[in-house]
């Protein structure tokens, strides 16, 4: 299996560009699979750098109904006519950062026959499976940060239940990829130790935790570190965070910025 890093907030060379989002290529079999699309056409500029054809991809997965993982997808529709977009049913709710800032997928986008809106678990076939766990009981509370959903005049905390996940098997490699995790890793991790995981790849959505507060990283690392998992994470992670994680940690864990190839 290998994983190349399309998009993210850090670069691993001077050849490809950053961009806060993600946006990964999995080759999974013989499948090729987009995961996220980062927020613009960068994730297909650092595809072409790095001698990736989009328009051969055979499968698309929106990890979550946000600008920076999302919005890229109109580039990507472009250059692949076939591959659908797979995307949790809640995909295109009208989601908000306070005070009224609008960080769901671009609305012209929404409309796209592209997207097939999904739930619960899908096996998409070549040991690709696709996870939601929108009734899922948690070991640790959900918190909004702020982020917030709009249903016409009323509002409620997003709870983030559009999140999913993907599968991806191929030999003993049994790799979990996430978006943000904004239901929390430890959360996730919980809901998929029965699926014998041993890779995990995504942001962990740390970023908002401020030094003070680490502590919830030491329960964190060591809630992480009692799985058989070795974890690659970036994006809403946040630098300092992963750092500290990385104290904890180990080779446990690794940062993976955009350019990066990963073979598993």
């Amino acid at each position: 299996m290998k994983i190349v890093v399309l998009s993210e907030n850090t670069t691993r060379g001077p050849k490809v560009s950053p961009e806060f989002g993600l946006s990964l290529h999995i080759t999974c079999g013989s499948a090729s699979v987009l995961f996220d699309s980062g927020c613009s056409r960068n994730f297909a500029q650092n595809a072409e750098t790095l001698g990736i054809d989009l328009s051969r991809v055979d499968c698309a997965v929106l990890s979550h109904g946000h600008f920076d993982h999302s919005n890229g997808f109109g580039a990507f529709i472009n250059i692949n006519d076939h591959a659908p977009i797979y995307a949790h049913r809640s995909f295109d709710g009208e989601y908000y950062k306070q005070p009224d800032e609008y960080i769901g997928v671009e609305p012209s986008l929404k409309a796209s026959n592209r997207f097939k809106a999904v739930d619960g678990i899908l096996d998409i076939g070549e040991g690709l499976t696709l996870l939601s766990y929108d009734e899922a009981s948690v070991i640790h509370p959900i918190e909004s940060e702020g982020m917030f959903v709009k249903d016409g005049n009323a509002t409620r905390p997003d709870d983030f239940t559009h999140e999913h996940y993907l599968l991806a098997c191929e030999g003993d490699v049994r790799l979990l990829v996430t978006g943000c995790s904004h239901r929390g890793i430890a959360n996730i991790m919980n809901w998929v130790k029965d699926l014998r995981v041993t890779h995990v790849i995504g942001g962990f959505h740390l970023m908002g935790i401020q030094p003070g507060d680490y502590s919830k990283l030491d329960a964190l690392a060591e809630e992480l570190a009692a799985y058989d998992v070795m974890y690659f994470t970036g994006h809403c992670t946040g630098i300092e965070q992963y750092a500290y994680l990385k104290s904890l940690m180990g080779d446990r864990v690794s940062y993976a910025g955009a350019g990066q190839i990963i073979t598993l």
